[in-house]
């Protein structure tokens, strides 16, 4: 049984151990273990994960299969006027090609609507074939560079991908 629930106030270590596992595991050939490291701590402190959890304009959802934690997403609203971004999506090595990612993008679609938001947009490392794959079948269209200094000598280059879905 697959499940995609809001994020509890119990959950944020939990997400931070599924998303080094998943980290070390899938950039392992993209980043450096330093930059690996850095990110992890930036983005999945579980204190982090906590604060953001009371954010009107930040949805944390986990992805359950049979009641286990297999992936998670991240939707915030940006600066841009009903725009939509996928902060973080991912899903463990285990459970990928199963239709998983499509789920959580659909649901990023819903979170979209029910914010009053009408464009979908995501970064994903220009290195992350598989990925950058499965987004462009899921709607979403490369529009851009995006090259992001992230502090401690570390950059993001990434691609900018967006998708208007019909309402």
């Amino acid at each position: 049984m697959i499940k995609i629930l809001p994020l509890t106030k119990t959950d944020p270590a939990m997400i931070s151990l599924l998303a080094r596992e998943i980290w070390f595991r899938h950039y392992c050939d993209m980043l450096s273990n330093a930059q690996i490291h850095y990110m992890l701590a930036q983005r999945y402190c579980p204190m982090l994960i906590q604060s953001q959890l009371t954010e009107k304009n930040i949805w944390w959802k986990k992805l359950l299969f049979d009641g286990t934690a297999i992936g998670f997403s991240c939707c915030t609203r940006t600066n841009m006027p009903h725009e939509l971004k996928i902060d973080k999506l991912y899903i463990h090595h285990d459970h990928h090609r199963k239709g998983y990612g499509k789920m959580l993008v659909d649901d990023a679609v819903k979170t979209m609507h029910q914010a009053g938001c009408n464009s979908l947009i995501l970064t994903v490392n220009k290195h992350n074939h598989a990925a950058i794959q499965a987004y462009q079948h899921y709607g979403f269209e490369i529009i851009g560079d995006s090259v992001v200094d992230i502090g401690g000598g570390f950059f993001m280059n990434d691609y900018l991908m967006s998708m208007t879905p019909c309402v």
